[in-house]
């Protein structure tokens, strides 16, 4: 007779689940520049599916652009928030744990409204706001930038 530890079986099936996914996820493959300059040009500005070289060819330079060093709230729909865009010690609603950091790169579009948030040259975050709300944003960068040594500039569209 054969017996089965539960426990260890469910586990194992956990395992074998989350590696699922992560090879789910991992080969899901970029669109050609073509393609993602299509859909930029539609304004479907697909998380993860966007280069900022896609952006530049299919809008221009960013009148206004951001680079930072940036702490990234991931949510349960594996979506990311930059911090810059939630409240002063606050998390943004619904955020269960989990933390992502590296050089986010801030595109901005007052024309257009957007704001793209990109990590890894990848579009991570994108927000629709009015010309005034990014204007107010660009200068609180333009204050920052006051304080950059030449070492802290790391992308230039």
């Amino acid at each position: 007779m054969v017996t089965i530890d539960i426990s260890r079986m469910t586990k194992m099936l956990g395992f074998c689940g989350f590696l699922t996914f992560f090879v789910f996820v991992g080969c899901k493959g970029m669109p050609t520049l073509e393609e993602q300059e299509r859909l930029v040009h539609a304004d479907n500005l697909v998380l993860d599916q966007i280069t900022t070289k896609a952006v530049v060819s299919a809008w221009g330079t960013p009148p206004l652009y951001h680079s930072e060093f940036t702490y990234f709230f991931v949510m349960p729909d594996f979506t990311v928030i930059p911090q810059s865009r939630v409240a002063t010690g606050e998390a943004p609603k619904g955020w269960k744990a989990g933390v992502h950091a590296g050089e986010g790169v801030y595109f901005a579009y007052p024309d257009r409204g957007w704001l793209l948030v990109f990590l890894d040259e990848r579009l991570v975050y994108k927000e629709k706001l009015t010309s005034e709300d990014i204007h107010v944003l660009a200068k609180a960068w333009s204050y920052e930038d006051r304080f950059k040594t030449r070492l802290d500039e790391t992308f230039n569209p």
